[in-house]
């Protein structure tokens, strides 16, 4: 009974099939590609009416597999409805209008997807598509266009597919696509190189009309415009054609977090250094109303050079739609989680990320030392009232990146780990000469030569002449007398030179303050030239060589009249020259005034300082490029201590003067420049 059923369905659709064939009303589509799923926006009755049936037996037939002989009876009376055979006519005028209420949804489809609302059409326009004679395509050509949101966006898609590239494409005309390194649903991230300047760069490929293709571009822009060479910059933000492309610095001798990680944890120093320096620049972009939202070891790299450079603010975020919400709260939790898995070499979530084993489930945050035995206890408090919710009565959280700056600034700084020394020099042994023998050499009668064993024959066994001891002697007398006599040549020579120099006449050269000599009062006032005092207006950071601005905000505490506060240079791993030929302050006079001498007060060390002018009939405030830097011409003068007086040779008369610095003390294990005070006199 139940094999008759199946034969009455399987000849009724084959039926019907066959003679919509016949009567040429079937669409293209098959049954199965029209079965596939259809939008959410696509009308129930898009559907035709015999597959509806058929789909309906078919459940019938499903819910009865299994059940004895009277659940077959039942699906045999429930199956014979659907599967009764219809007229030509009948089936004629259902695929008829199964085939309008396709087109209708298609036309619904493909005006919901058009970039702009179109006028009304004339009336004549409107029953057009009754007038057509075209098939409509079926429900699976309309599964295949994308959702669409209107929120946010209008009615751009959300779930258009990432761009199809590959290596060797250009963008633009300019940037060529050398290597895939990142792939999502909606970008792809690629590294490549601008022909046009020949040099390497990173690259966002989106497509155009996804919804967050206007939050990309803005994120990027803003980034761009931050200005701070702690972050990776951002070079370009296009929209061209059916792409929108963010090209970003490339760092080829940087390394990122992960890579450090995948070797174990940090020392204490370098987790120091690492949770200073990524803090003071979030902080700061913070301030400037930036925020990165997605701070992940990926993003956090570190140069040859020792700094730390931080990837993809703002841009990160947009490219994934993360929202913008408590962001503080949230770059600060990051800023947790980074030191955390410093410290610990463990991931402070229960899952595993960036090559890094998460913590066991049910734990919660806890703080480091507790999960690492020798962590470091003040980094460890860091990093539990950054990341952790919960925390011990003696511990206050921290909620945004200037109360971690602050706290970071408070902890004891963390000094660098001695490098190990250098084993301890042996001299070489020498053997000690043997007496001389009697008799030529033989022993006593009766007893065999040396070198020769009791009672066998002498073998050749020839042992090394002594050393000349009284040589040796002699010559290592010599070289130490001449040692001595060089020494006392070259202090003599010192002396001489600080005697001269300490008696020169100060107007023809720049004085330097030096360390109190025996029988000098340790107090004694540096050298400051007389004259008139002038008025300095303004004082700017003169970065020309770096990579940006240096402490632009504190410009003003070189020339507040109180040596307290101090404007600094950026830390570098190592001294002028040798990184870049050096970095300074411009000061404006407010007009071009007569100077005499330029008195500067440095701090932290003996600075070696150069004193540059502007001509005289300069107007416009001189950049911090290198057209800027040539402007000022060669160095004046030059002279080097903790206070240097500043006197050109020949009468000066400027408006802008640059101090600029050519060696910085060491700071730690770094080297870093202070200026404390200015003064201008004329």
């Amino acid at each position: 009974m139940a094999d008759g059923t199946k034969a009455v369905v399987d000849t009724s659709v084959a039926d019907e099939a066959a003679l919509a064939m016949a009567l040429g009303d079937i669409p293209g589509d098959t049954p199965d590609e029209q079965s596939g799923d259809a939008p959410d926006d696509t009308p129930a009755a898009s559907v035709d009416a015999p597959v509806r049936k058929a789909a309906k037996g078919s459940e019938s037939a499903k819910g009865t597999k299994g059940k004895g002989t009277k659940g077959t009876k039942e699906s045999v009376a429930e199956a014979a409805e659907p599967t009764a055979p219809l007229s030509s006519a009948e089936i004629a005028a259902e695929l008829a209008a199964g085939a309008a209420a396709l087109a209708a949804a298609a036309k619904q489809s493909a005006e919901q997807m058009t970039a702009a609302p179109k006028k009304t059409a004339a009336p004549a326009e409107t029953s057009a598509p009754a007038k057509s004679a075209e098939p409509a395509p079926g429900p699976a050509a309309a599964a295949k266009s994308p959702a669409v949101s209107d929120a946010g966006n209008g009615s751009l898609p959300s779930t258009l597919p990432a761009p199809l590239r590959h290596s060797g494409d250009k963008i633009a005309d300019r940037y060529r696509l050398e290597e895939c390194i990142g792939q999502s649903a909606a970008f792809s991230s690629w590294r490549a190189v601008d022909e046009k300047l020949r040099r390497a760069v990173g690259v966002h490929l989106l497509a155009a009309g996804h919804q967050r293709a206007k939050d990309v571009l803005a994120a990027a822009k803003s980034a761009a415009l931050l200005g701070d060479p702690r972050f990776v910059q951002v070079l370009d933000a296009v929209q061209e054609g059916e792409l929108v492309y963010v090209i970003r610095e490339w760092l080829p001798d940087a390394t990122d977090l992960a890579q450090l990680l995948a070797a174990g944890p940090m020392e204490p120093y370098d987790a120091y250094q690492m949770v200073r320096q990524v803090t003071d620049a979030i902080a700061a972009a913070h301030r400037r109303g930036q925020a990165h939202l997605r701070l992940t070891p990926r993003c956090v790299l570190r140069t040859e050079s020792g700094q730390y450079r931080i990837n993809g603010i703002a841009v990160d975020a947009a490219l994934r739609g993360l929202s913008a919400e408590d962001s503080e709260l949230t770059d600060t939790r990051s800023i947790g989680a980074l030191l955390y898995a410093a410290l610990t070499h463990r991931w402070p979530y229960p899952e595993d990320r960036y090559d890094l084993q998460g913590l066991p489930k049910g734990l919660g945050c806890v703080p480091p030392d507790q999960v690492k035995a020798g962590v470091h206890k003040g980094l460890s408090e860091l990093a539990a009232r950054a990341l952790c919710e919960q925390l011990p009565h003696s511990l206050e959280p921290i909620t945004s990146p200037e109360q971690l700056a602050k706290a970071v600034a408070l902890t004891p700084k963390i000094r660098q780990p001695e490098p190990p020394a250098p084993p301890a020099f042996t001299p070489p042994r020498y053997n000690a000469p043997r007496p001389a023998q009697p008799n030529g050499g033989q022993g006593r009668p009766g007893q065999p030569p040396v070198g020769q064993p009791p009672g066998g024959h002498q073998h050749a066994v020839r042992h090394a002449p002594p050393p000349a001891r009284r040589s040796r002697m002699r010559t290592l007398v010599k070289w130490t007398a001449s040692l001595v006599a060089l020494a006392a040549i070259g202090v003599a020579s010192w002396q001489l030179v600080s005697s001269l120099n300490s008696t020169t006449d100060t107007g023809d050269k720049g004085s330097v303050t030096t360390s109190p000599k025996a029988g000098q009062s340790p107090s004694a006032p540096p050298v400051v030239s007389s004259g008139n005092p002038i008025t300095i207006k303004n004082a700017y950071q003169f970065n020309v060589f770096g990579t940006g601005p240096e402490h632009e905000e504190t410009a003003g505490n070189a020339i507040d009249n109180n040596p307290a506060t101090t404007w600094s240079t950026s830390s570098y791993n190592a001294n002028f020259p040798s990184l870049k030929p050096g970095t300074g302050l411009m000061i404006d006079l407010g007009s071009a005034q007569k100077v005499t001498s330029v008195h500067v007060k440095f701090a932290g060390g003996d600075t070696t300082a150069e004193l540059r002018a502007a001509p005289k009939d300069t107007s416009d405030t001189p950049s911090a490029t290198k057209s800027g830097f040539d402007l000022f011409g060669a160095a004046l003068i030059s002279a080097s201590g903790s206070e240097v007086d500043l006197r050109p040779q020949q009468p000066l008369t400027a408006r802008y003067l640059l101090i600029w610095l050519t060696s910085i003390p060491k700071d730690g294990d770094q080297y870093r420049g202070q200026i404390a005070e200015i003064n201008v006199t004329g």
